[in-house]
């Protein structure tokens, strides 16, 4: 599977276990006021930016279907709302991940629209066009084969849905350089890609009117598949 391709250091865990970075970064997302301090001190980041990309979320009409690829701890179900009406399809290549997420849906009041499914991003296990939108939210950048992974990812996507995530691209500024070096030793972090790449992927793909935003070393994309584009 693509992520639990990555080798890792231990202690820390992989990506196909539950690594400490994981349980971390779940911890200053759900603590706005800590994490958002740790996230301005650390990468130079605005929480509230993730919050209002998960916004998207909550604006689906009901009987639409949402994929959040990798789901990881379930951080992006804050933007599902309570009697939403929506399936919501919580992947990931990590048993230990869909079941932290069920535990967070549960918490929320939407296991119910919740379906949790084991998926490799580089072969995702769904029909073409069977989604409404796409959230990958700091997963691009755990990828092996990012190119791949937005492949897929545009592939179950109908025409007019939204493809919208953040990572932590290679292009984000110079003082990050360490932390991608120290990631991808540590078996955290794939080998990226920069602004170009990934516009550049996502227009081959029929990924049209691509807004991309810098927020420090994470930057947010949001794209709308063409009615035209292959499915």
């Amino acid at each position: 599977m693509i992520r639990s391709a990555l080798s890792h250091v231990p202690g820390l865990g992989g990506w196909s276990d539950d690594p400490l970075w994981a349980s971390f970064y779940d911890w200053t997302v759900e603590h706005p006021t800590a994490g958002g301090a740790l996230w301005r001190l650390g990468i130079n980041s605005d929480l509230r930016r993730l919050y209002r990309a998960a916004d998207e979320i909550g604006r689906q009409p009901a009987g639409s279907r949402v994929l959040d690829i990798p789901c990881g701890g379930g951080v992006a179900l804050r933007g599902l709302r309570s009697g939403q009406g929506v399936e919501y399809v919580a992947g990931d290549i990590a048993q230990t991940m869909l079941d932290r997420t069920m535990r967070v849906a549960e918490r929320r009041g939407v296991a119910d629209q919740v379906v949790p499914r084991i998926a490799d991003v580089g072969d995702l296990p769904f029909e073409d066009g069977s989604f409404d939108l796409v959230v990958t939210f700091t997963g691009l950048h755990c990828f092996p084969d990012p190119e791949r992974a937005v492949v897929e990812m545009a592939r179950v996507l109908r025409p007019g849905g939204v493809l919208t995530g953040s990572a932590l691209l290679n292009d984000t500024g110079i003082r990050f350089e360490p932390l991608r070096r120290v990631g991808r030793v540590a078996g955290l972090l794939g080998p990226g890609c920069t602004s170009d790449d990934l516009e550049d992927w996502l227009a081959r793909e029929g990924v049209a009117d691509v807004v991309l935003e810098r927020s420090g070393a994470i930057a947010y994309f949001r794209g709308v598949k063409r009615g035209d584009a292959r499915t």
